[in-house]
C-alpha cells in the first residue's frame, strides 16, 4: 500500500502487460474484434490496439514516419493494420497462395511481404477487413493465430523437407505436429513473450537453429551397433538489441521425444517469472545471458519436467555445416526421381498479388501444387518434372522472382521498416532494392556469397547481427536535415564459425551507403588472401581498418546510438 497522500505508483509497461494477459486470451474474444469490424475503427479499444491483436497476428501499421514521428519510441498508429499468415514449415499450396493472393488485392493494396520465418504479411487492413480475412484464411487451413504476441511464434523448418536427398530425416511432420498442438493452445497463451522454435532435418541448417528459442536439429549416431537419427536441442537463441547465439543442451533426443522436449521447454519458459518483470529482457536467452543458467543446468531442469534421463551428446558429436548459403535457390533435384525444386529468389520478400497469383499458376502448370517459403524470404515450387525446370526458370526470372541473382540480390534481407513500423527508424525496403542495384552496377563481377541484411532500428527484425554487412537503421543530420542512415556491423555468421556482426562505429547517411560499400568490398577484393572468403576476411581484419576502408579515410568510432524508449517492447519482429 502507498504513502497516505503520496501520488499513485505509475503501472510499468511489463506490469501492464502482464494484467491484461491475465485478464483475457485473446484467442477467446474474436467476436469483439467482429463486434470493432460492424462498429469501425473508433470503437477499437486501447488494449486491443495495444495488445491483444497481436495474438492474432495484427499489428496497428504505422504512418510511415516509424519511431522519430511518435514519442517514447514509438510512432504514430494509423487507421490500419499489418496481419501476418502463419505457415508451419513454410508448407503452402496453390489453392491456399490464391486465395492470400485475392486477400492481397481486395483487402492489402496489392501488397504482400514473405517474412523471415517463412509466413506471408499484410499490410493496409481496415478493421472490417479483419474478419474477412480471418475467416477467408480459414476456410483454407490457415490463419493468423500465433504469428506475433507473447505465444508459440510461427513453427520454422527446412523448405526442402521430404524431397532434400541430403536430408537426414523429413522433419517437417514434427514441426507440423508442433505448430498444431503449441500454437494458439491456450495452455501457452500467456508466455514471457515470444517464443521462436525451428525443426530441421536438413544438414544445412537452414532454419537458422542458432538463433532460435528452441531448434531441433538432426543428428546421425550409432548405438548397440545400430545407426539412428534423432535430433539436438538448442535453446536460447535470439538477435534484438542484445543478440546471443543458443546454448547446445548436451543431451540427444530420439525422434519419440522431440516433441516432449519442446513442450517442456515451453513450459519452463512459461514458469520464469523473473522474466516477465521487464520486457526487453523477457526472451528464454536471459536465462544463460543474466540469471545464470547453463546447458547442464537447462537439461537438469528439462529432465525433471520429462520424468526421465536423456542420454548424452556431446557439443563434439555434432557435425556443423559451414557457413554457406542456406537459401535454396535455383534447381535442385529431388530425391524423388526425376523432380526438382526450383527457387526463386525474392528482392526484399515483397510480392504483388499478381505475382502469388502467378506464382500458383505455376505451380500447377510445372508441379503438383506445392509450394515452400524460405527464412531468406523467398520461395520455391517443388516437385517439378526435371523436363520443365529449364522452361520453370525462364518463366519465374521473367516475372521478377530471379533463380538466377547476383550475390548482391541474393543475399538482401530487410524488415519492414519505416513505412509501415511503429518503432523503425529507417526506410528499408527500397533503400534495400536501391543498396541492391547500386552494388550490382559498381561490382558486377563480385564472386563471393555475402549477406546484406537491412534492419530498421535496433531491433534486429532484418537479422543484421548475423550478416557479412548488417546496416542498422539511425537518423543523422545531413546538409541540416535529419536523414535516414546506417551504422555498419560486419562478421556476422550461422554454422561452422557462427558469431554476431561486429559493430564497426561507422555511420553513413543512406544516400552515402553504397560508396562504403563499395570502398569496404574493393578493399577485401584488393587484399584478400588465396581463398580467402568475406568471412574469413573480416575475422582476421581489424575494426580500425575496416572502418577506415568504409570511410575512405581513418575516423575515429562513434557509439550505436541507444534504443530508442520501448525498443522490444512490443516489437514486431520475426
Amino acid at each position: 500500500m502507498g504513502t497516505p497522500g503520496a501520488p499513485p505508483v505509475k503501472e510499468t509497461k511489463a506490469q501492464k502487460s502482464e494484467r491484461l494477459k491475465l485478464a483475457k486470451n485473446p484467442w477467446d474474444a474474436w467476436e469483439e474484434v467482429r463486434q470493432f469490424a460492424r462498429d469501425g475503427r473508433d470503437s477499437v479499444l486501447p488494449e486491443w490496439a495495444g495488445l491483444y491483436f497481436k495474438w492474432w497476428g495484427i499489428y496497428t501499421q504505422g504512418d510511415g514516419v516509424g519511431a522519430t514521428g511518435g514519442v517514447g519510441g514509438e510512432g504514430k498508429a494509423t487507421e490500419y493494420f499489418m496481419m501476418r499468415i502463419g505457415l508451419p514449415n513454410g508448407i503452402l499450396n496453390s489453392s491456399q497462395l490464391r486465395v492470400i493472393a485475392d486477400l492481397t488485392k481486395t483487402y492489402a493494396r496489392n501488397l504482400a511481404d514473405i517474412t523471415t520465418r517463412q509466413n506471408i504479411q499484410l499490410h493496409w487492413l481496415t478493421i472490417d477487413a479483419l474478419p474477412k480475412v480471418v475467416d477467408a484464411l480459414t476456410a483454407v487451413g490457415l490463419s493468423p493465430k500465433g504469428a506475433c504476441g507473447d505465444v508459440v511464434r510461427n513453427v520454422t523448418g527446412c523448405p526442402l523437407a521430404g524431397i532434400d536427398g541430403h536430408e537426414l530425416l523429413d522433419a517437417s511432420p514434427l514441426a507440423v505436429e508442433i505448430a498444431h498442438k503449441l500454437t494458439a493452445n491456450p495452455e501457452f497463451y500467456n508466455l514471457p513473450r515470444k517464443f521462436k522454435i525451428s525443426v530441421t532435418g536438413c544438414p544445412l541448417w537452414c532454419t537458422y537453429p542458432e538463433i532460435n528459442d528452441v531448434a531441433l536439429t538432426a543428428i546421425k549416431r550409432v548405438a548397440d551397433g545400430k545407426e539412428e537419427i534423432g535430433y539436438t536441442l538448442r535453446v536460447g537463441g535470439g538477435l534484438s538489441t542484445e543478440p546471443h547465439l543458443a546454448v547446445r543442451i548436451p543431451a540427444f533426443l530420439r525422434q519419440d521425444q522431440a516433441y516432449a522436449a519442446v513442450h517442456a521447454t515451453a513450459e519452463i519458459f512459461r514458469e520464469q517469472q523473473e522474466l516477465r518483470e521487464n520486457r526487453t529482457r523477457a526472451r528464454i536467452k536471459y536465462l544463460f545471458m543474466r540469471h545464470g543458467w547453463t546447458a547442464e543446468s537447462f537439461l537438469e531442469a528439462l529432465e525433471t519436467k520429462l520424468g526421465y534421463k536423456l542420454d548424452p551428446s556431446p557439443v563434439s558429436d555434432d557435425v556443423v555445416p559451414d557457413d554457406i548459403y542456406r537459401d535454396h535457390i535455383g534447381v535442385a533435384p529431388q530425391k524423388q526421381l526425376g523432380l526438382s525444386s526450383v527457387g526463386a529468389s525474392v528482392l526484399r520478400g515483397r510480392i504483388s498479388g499478381e505475382q502469388l497469383h502467378k506464382l500458383a499458376e505455376l505451380a500447377e502448370q510445372y508441379g503438383n501444387g506445392e509450394l515452400r517459403t524460405t527464412i531468406m524470404q523467398n520461395i520455391l515450387i517443388a516437385n517439378v518434372p526435371n523436363a520443365k525446370a529449364s522452361d520453370l526458370v525462364v518463366a519465374l526470372n521473367g516475372m521478377g522472382l530471379q533463380v538466377d541473382v547476383s550475390a548482391f540480390w541474393r543475399g538482401a534481407i530487410a524488415c519492414t521498416g519505416t513505412e509501415f513500423c511503429k518503432l523503425a527508424i529507417a526506410e528499408t525496403k527500397s533503400f534495400s532494392k536501391w543498396l541492391v542495384s547500386e552494388m550490382e552496377e559498381r561490382l558486377p563481377a563480385f564472386d563471393q556469397q555475402i549477406k546484406l541484411h537491412v534492419t530498421g532500428c535496433t531491433n534486429s527484425c532484418g537479422q543484421h547481427w548475423i550478416a557479412d554487412i548488417g546496416l542498422e537503421g539511425k537518423k543523422i543530420k545531413k546538409d541540416g536535415k535529419s536523414v535516414d542512415a546506417f551504422y555498419f556491423c560486419v562478421g556476422g555468421a550461422v554454422g561452422r564459425f557462427a558469431r554476431t556482426a561486429r559493430p564497426l562505429g561507422y555511420r553513413a547517411a543512406a544516400d552515402d551507403v553504397p560508396n562504403a560499400i563499395e570502398r569496404l568490398l574493393r578493399g577485401y577484393l584488393a587484399a584478400r588472401q588465396p581463398e580467402e572468403d568475406l568471412r574469413a576476411y573480416f575475422a582476421r581484419v581489424d575494426d580500425d581498418s575496416l572502418r577506415a576502408q568504409l570511410a575512405g579515410t581513418v575516423v575515429d568510432p562513434v557509439d550505436r546510438d541507444a534504443p530508442p524508449v520501448g525498443a522490444g517492447r512490443y516489437a514486431p519482429g520475426e
